[in-house]
């Protein structure tokens, strides 16, 4: 099956941005993020817990040079604690995690429940 799209919201220099939903988490399918008009670099991706245990989100590095000539440094694999838990993961290096097609691969443990969201950090502000 097809990765579970993730949109990408903008952060706002300069200014404010209304918390966004966010994607519900997608344990079956796990999830991509769209790199074709942001650079990895730009991103930070926030993963959230609604399930009773702590689980791990893992960020998938790429598997070919190129795009990514680094991505055999490995995944980066983080842990959302349990029930209200909350984690951040970026910026990230396109060198190192971007897959064939300018994509980014986010992989969620089984029985993960809650939102991933993916923001773009504004340059120059």
């Amino acid at each position: 099956m097809a990765r579970t799209a993730v949109p990408i919201s903008n952060l706002v220099g300069n200014g404010s941005l209304a918390d966004p939903a966010g994607t519900t988490l997608d344990a079956t399918n796990d999830h991509v993020i769209s790199l074709s008009s942001v650079h990895a670099e730009e991103l930070v991706i926030r993963v959230t817990n609604t399930h009773t245990s702590a689980h791990t989100v893992t960020l998938k590095a790429g598997g070919t040079n190129p795009p990514a000539w680094r991505g055999g440094q490995g995944d980066i694999t983080a842990s959302v604690a349990a029930n209200t838990g909350v984690t951040w993961i970026g910026p990230v290096s396109s060198s190192r995690f971007q897959q064939a097609g300018s994509n980014l691969y986010v992989d969620i443990e089984s029985g993960h429940t809650g939102t991933i969201t993916a923001f773009k950090v504004p340059r120059g502000v």
